[in-house]
């Protein structure tokens, strides 16, 4: 096929990418032939996941909305993917418009958007880095020029870690993050996965084909995810469903939001 202008030429145009991938889902136009055919053959197989992903894009709003209305004024975008309405530096700054950000992706497409899309822009930056390495996360131009360490600072890991297995040490992964935050910051993720017997039509034939086409993903129940959240104190709700951590309204919330296959919270580091 024909490279769009817009691609890296160190893109692959026939190997599908979870960043490119999710762009499809949520509307975007940033993505390949490849990477549509995986999405429409993973919503054959799991019909309800189209659901199960704007339901992460959901809480992550709503997460954002209240972190920014807690005085969080530094925002962390771990595995941020391809740029679409709703991103976190708009949504942190209609409640509080001094709010910085730092998006961080490995996938070249998402960060060259980034980057033309938010060039000029002095309160916002963009790294292309592999989230499982916090040091030189951190340590990077893009979050010591933009960030203050000493002051709180919100990690997003939203849709991310059901990408990062158990041998890869998702919670070391975590702590690496949080040793190096100042109290008062915060960590909000969400992850895919169900409890024994949940699992929604399709489930295991979704894993299936990510596992052949992509990655792996890493199913995990509620205590597996509230595992994540070691050594800070966590907000209410706690760790719930996706669609039931603070829901703008019951009244949109599907009959069975309370098996929904994924689970999300938000904590605090005390001091």
């Amino acid at each position: 096929m024909a490279r769009p202008d817009w691609a890296p030429d160190e893109i692959d145009l026939e190997r599908p990418s979870i960043a490119r991938v999710y762009d499809y889902w949520l509307g975007g136009a940033h993505n390949f032939a490849a990477d549509r055919a995986l999405a429409d053959q993973a919503l054959g197989v799991m019909p309800s996941l189209k659901s199960a992903i704007m339901m992460n894009r959901a809480f992550l709003r709503r997460a954002v909305q209240s972190l920014a209305a807690s005085g969080v004024r530094q925002f962390l975008d771990l595995g941020s993917g391809i740029p679409t309405v709703g991103n976190v530096h708009e949504v942190a700054r209609q409640a509080a418009p001094d709010s910085r950000v730092v998006y961080v992706d490995r996938d070249p497409v998402a960060v060259a958007h980034s980057r033309s899309l938010l060039m000029g822009d002095a309160g916002v930056a963009v790294l292309q880095a592999d989230i499982r390495d916090p040091r030189a996360v951190l340590d990077s131009p893009e979050v010591q020029d933009l960030f203050d360490l000493g002051e709180p600072v919100a990690v997003l890991m939203v849709a991310l870690l059901h990408f990062v297995p158990d041998s890869e040490d998702p919670i070391g992964i975590i702590r690496g993050y949080r040793d190096r935050l100042a109290p008062g910051s915060h960590l909000a993720l969400s992850q895919l996965g169900t409890e024994p017997g949940e699992e929604p039509e399709g489930w295991q034939r979704y894993r299936d084909l990510y596992a052949a086409s992509v990655t792996p993903l890493s199913s995990r129940g509620h205590a597996e995810v509230t595992a994540f959240f070691e050594g800070f104190d966590l907000v209410d709700p706690g760790v719930t469903r996706i669609p039931l951590w603070r829901p703008e309204s019951v009244d949109d919330l599907e009959p069975d939001a309370a098996r929904f296959p994924g689970f999300a919270g938000v904590g605090r580091l005390p001091g």
